[in-house]
Protein backbone atom coordinates (compact mmCIF):
# COMPACT_ATOMS: atom_id res chain seq x y z
CA UNK A 1 0.00 0.00 0.00
CA UNK A 2 1.19 3.16 -0.70
CA UNK A 3 0.92 6.75 1.61
CA UNK A 4 0.74 10.10 -0.34
CA UNK A 5 0.93 13.22 1.55
CA UNK A 6 1.16 16.79 0.33
CA UNK A 7 2.54 19.41 2.08
CA UNK A 8 3.80 22.69 1.57
CA UNK A 9 0.14 24.74 0.80
CA UNK A 10 -0.88 27.84 2.42
CA UNK A 11 -1.67 31.69 2.05
CA UNK A 12 0.00 33.69 -0.47
CA UNK A 13 -0.33 36.80 -2.34
CA UNK A 14 -1.13 37.03 -5.96
CA UNK A 15 2.25 37.35 -8.18
CA UNK A 16 3.91 34.77 -5.31
CA UNK A 17 5.12 31.38 -5.53
CA UNK A 18 5.16 27.81 -4.13
CA UNK A 19 6.76 24.98 -4.37
CA UNK A 20 4.33 21.37 -3.16
CA UNK A 21 5.61 18.42 -2.19
CA UNK A 22 4.20 15.12 -2.47
CA UNK A 23 5.95 12.40 -0.10
CA UNK A 24 5.18 8.64 -0.69
CA UNK A 25 5.71 6.03 2.18
CA UNK A 26 4.68 2.55 2.38
CA UNK A 27 6.66 1.59 -0.68
CA UNK A 28 8.89 3.01 -3.13
CA UNK A 29 6.76 5.12 -6.13
CA UNK A 30 10.29 5.50 -8.33
CA UNK A 31 8.39 3.32 -10.90
CA UNK A 32 5.05 5.17 -10.73
CA UNK A 33 3.66 7.88 -12.61
CA UNK A 34 2.99 10.85 -10.37
CA UNK A 35 0.16 13.76 -11.03
CA UNK A 36 -1.00 16.77 -9.62
CA UNK A 37 -4.45 17.49 -9.81
CA UNK A 38 -6.84 20.41 -7.95
CA UNK A 39 -10.22 21.07 -6.77
CA UNK A 40 -11.23 24.52 -6.23
CA UNK A 41 -14.65 25.65 -4.48
CA UNK A 42 -17.48 24.53 -6.22
CA UNK A 43 -15.63 23.48 -8.91
CA UNK A 44 -14.70 19.66 -10.31
CA UNK A 45 -11.38 18.65 -9.51
CA UNK A 46 -8.81 19.50 -12.52
CA UNK A 47 -5.57 17.96 -13.51
CA UNK A 48 -2.72 20.27 -13.36
CA UNK A 49 0.66 18.17 -13.80
CA UNK A 50 1.84 15.24 -14.79
CA UNK A 51 5.68 13.52 -14.78
CA UNK A 52 6.80 9.94 -15.81
CA UNK A 53 7.97 7.65 -13.24
CA UNK A 54 11.30 8.06 -14.72
CA UNK A 55 10.92 11.95 -15.15
CA UNK A 56 11.72 11.71 -18.81
CA UNK A 57 8.33 13.15 -20.14
CA UNK A 58 5.68 15.58 -18.03
CA UNK A 59 2.18 16.67 -19.21
CA UNK A 60 0.85 20.28 -18.18
CA UNK A 61 -2.36 21.83 -17.77
CA UNK A 62 -3.03 24.31 -20.65
CA UNK A 63 -4.08 26.79 -17.80
CA UNK A 64 -0.83 26.21 -16.00
CA UNK A 65 1.68 25.96 -18.60
CA UNK A 66 4.16 28.38 -18.08
CA UNK A 67 4.02 28.94 -14.31
CA UNK A 68 4.11 25.57 -13.21
CA UNK A 69 6.95 22.50 -13.24
CA UNK A 70 6.62 19.62 -11.89
CA UNK A 71 9.86 17.32 -11.09
CA UNK A 72 10.44 14.81 -8.53
CA UNK A 73 13.62 12.91 -6.62
CA UNK A 74 13.06 8.95 -6.55
CA UNK A 75 16.02 8.49 -4.24
CA UNK A 76 13.91 10.73 -1.69
CA UNK A 77 10.17 9.31 -2.58
CA UNK A 78 9.37 13.17 -3.35
CA UNK A 79 7.14 14.55 -5.77
CA UNK A 80 7.28 18.20 -6.41
CA UNK A 81 5.04 20.70 -7.86
CA UNK A 82 6.42 24.35 -8.09
CA UNK A 83 3.98 27.20 -9.04
CA UNK A 84 4.78 30.75 -9.95
CA UNK A 85 3.04 34.02 -10.63
CA UNK A 86 0.09 32.53 -8.36
CA UNK A 87 -3.31 34.29 -9.48
CA UNK A 88 -6.28 33.91 -7.09
CA UNK A 89 -7.78 31.39 -9.83
CA UNK A 90 -4.69 29.18 -8.28
CA UNK A 91 -6.81 29.06 -4.88
CA UNK A 92 -7.89 25.47 -4.72
CA UNK A 93 -7.16 22.37 -2.93
CA UNK A 94 -4.10 20.59 -4.43
CA UNK A 95 -3.86 16.68 -5.03
CA UNK A 96 -1.12 14.12 -5.74
CA UNK A 97 -1.94 10.93 -7.21
CA UNK A 98 0.52 7.79 -7.93
CA UNK A 99 -0.31 5.57 -11.00
CA UNK A 100 1.26 2.06 -10.72
CA UNK A 101 0.71 1.35 -14.08
CA UNK A 102 4.20 2.86 -15.53
CA UNK A 103 4.38 0.90 -18.52
CA UNK A 104 2.04 2.87 -20.56
CA UNK A 105 1.96 6.90 -20.47
CA UNK A 106 0.20 8.95 -22.65
CA UNK A 107 -3.15 11.49 -22.53
CA UNK A 108 -4.71 9.26 -19.82
CA UNK A 109 -2.09 11.01 -17.76
CA UNK A 110 -4.64 13.91 -17.55
CA UNK A 111 -7.67 12.15 -15.92
CA UNK A 112 -7.79 11.40 -12.13
CA UNK A 113 -9.45 7.34 -13.01
CA UNK A 114 -5.15 6.22 -14.23
CA UNK A 115 -4.26 7.08 -10.64
CA UNK A 116 -4.23 4.23 -7.99
CA UNK A 117 -3.29 6.36 -4.74
CA UNK A 118 -4.30 9.43 -3.73
CA UNK A 119 -3.29 11.62 -0.88
CA UNK A 120 -5.19 14.31 1.08
CA UNK A 121 -4.52 17.32 -0.59
CA UNK A 122 -3.24 20.61 1.03
CA UNK A 123 -4.58 23.73 0.35
CA UNK A 124 -3.50 26.89 -1.28
CA UNK A 125 -5.04 30.05 -0.86
CA UNK A 126 -3.89 32.70 -3.31
CA UNK A 127 -5.35 36.60 -1.94
CA UNK A 128 -5.39 39.79 -4.77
Amino acid sequence: QVQLVESGGGLVQAGGSLRLSCAASGRTVGTYHVGWFRQAPGKEREFVAAISWNAGSTYYADSVKGRVTISRDNAKNTAYLQINGLTPEDTAVYYCAADRDSWSWGRQQTTEYEYDYWGQGTQVTVSS
